[in-house]
């Protein structure tokens, strides 16, 4: 058999990830990215210890490895400051710490792994259809290409997913809108991941590793609703919510202030949550594949789209390696990650659920529950999201996490 060829639809985390994996295990790969460049688009994304286990089964993990690693212990707060929970995610528990890195640093990583020429900017994917012996004819913005198989990697709204399952309703509007940046950390203390919940608004605050802080809100509105400014909003909802809260907020661009601009300009982004809250048959159809908010688009809650996107393409590549049928790989990838994807989907919707309440009586019982949850069932609940473990590397060199990491043994479907 000859090299096979893989055409990725999408650049982004999942679509590289994927890249990189399949032309590790012997693939030609072209990835082929609406952008005209890669760049340092997003926010923060913290790379829990399931999505760093899978990045060094294909040799990545000295390369996201950088700065600081995120601290042990992450925390819930109401807007007052009171702590409402204290969770710890030690690399004594899950073999590797979780680190927060700029997603912009990620897909350098990502890209720089890639072989060269594998990469077209400025190229979307329209649609698929089939070729003689089983091959498959992408259609593309500069002409068709022939591939063995396609990954879609495109995205919440993904061309390749509604070409192929066109019943299906979509994305849903999940009830939030959000706002993220990424912040100077110079002459701050040392903060805390931590989250504030308070009546339909959150507030989060996590350190990254390369000094800077990404911050994050979220707010119960409608969908659509966009603010004349950004920075004014966010102080209207929590200026008044507990430090370091006030200080961050202060560290955004003030339009009517342009002296007061940070070298580098912080950019606010703004964007309404949606999710797949039906989920698809299935992840694949003949010889293409979905994978990550293609496939199982969830909500942000558990800080686990990226992650699992990851897990995705690690997977997807594994079942594909040596010579085995892509229509059979392509099943034993639905069977692998349909339930697991969904199972984290719907627990991320329950979590907002929670935190989208705001009638005080409804709050103050949540806060309760919350407090009074044993540590003991945080645990568990975590061991699954982030005790999983990735299929084997192809070259055990590559993946030295799976020799050194503590492997938890947890079996999924007890904790639906």
């Amino acid at each position: 058999m000859g090299v096979r060829h893989a055409v990725v639809a999408g650049g982004g985390i999942g679509g590289l990830t994927a890249a990189v994996a399949l032309s590790r295990r012997g693939w030609r790969v072209t990835v082929c990215e609406r952008a005209s460049a890669l760049t340092g688009i997003g926010a923060g994304i913290v790379l829990a210890p399931n999505a760093l286990r899978a990045l060094e089964s294909i040799g990545l993990g000295p390369a996201v490895s950088a700065g600081e690693p995120l601290a042990g212990v992450l925390g819930l707060r109401t807007p007052d400051g009171a702590w409402l929970s204290r969770t710890g995610v030690t690399a004594s528990r899950y073999g590797l710490p979780a680190r927060a890195v700029h997603r912009g640093f990620l897909i350098d990583v990502l890209a720089a792994a890639l072989p060269p020429g594998a990469l077209r900017l400025g190229v979307s994917v329209g649609g698929v259809g089939e070729a003689a012996e089983g091959a498959v004819v992408v259609r593309t913005s500069a002409g068709e290409l022939r591939a063995d198989a396609v990954v879609a990697a495109d995205g919440l709204r993904s061309a390749l997913r509604g070409q192929l399952f066109p019943r299906h309703p979509g994305p849903r509007y999940a009830g939030e809108t959000g706002w993220r940046a990424v912040l100077p950390g110079a002459g701050l203390p040392a903060l805390p991941a931590a989250e504030t919940w308070g009546r339909g608004e959150r507030f989060g605050i996590v350190p990254l590793a390369d000094g800077r802080v990404y911050v994050y809100a979220t707010a119960v509105t409608g969908p659509g609703t966009r603010p004349a400014d950004h920075r004014a909003e966010l102080i209207r909802r929590f200026g008044a919510w507990h430090d370091p809260i006030p200080a961050l907020l202060d560290r955004l661009d003030r339009p009517d202030r342009p002296d007061r601009r940070e070298p580098d300009p912080v950019t606010v982004l703004h964007h309404d949550f949606y999710e797949l809250a039906a989920p698809l048959p299935r992840f694949h159809s003949g010889r293409v594949a979905l994978l990550g908010d293609a496939a199982h688009a969830m909500t942000p809650n558990l800080g686990q789209g990226g992650c699992q996107a990851i897990e995705d393409a690690v997977v997807l590549a594994h079942l594909l390696a040596g010579d085995t049928a892509v229509p059979a790989a392509l099943a034993a990838y639905t069977e692998a990650r349909h339930g697991r994807t969904t199972r984290i989907s719907r627990r991320s919707r329950r979590m907002g659920d929670l935190a989208r309440l705001s009638h005080p009586l409804a709050v103050s019982a949540r806060n309760l529950a919350v407090r009074a949850t044993p540590s003991a069932v945080t645990a568990r609940g975590l061991d699954m999201l982030l005790g999983w473990q990735p299929p084997p590397g192809p070259d055990p060199a590559l993946g030295s996490a799976q020799a050194s990491s503590r492997s938890v043994d947890i079996k999924e479907e007890e904790q639906q």
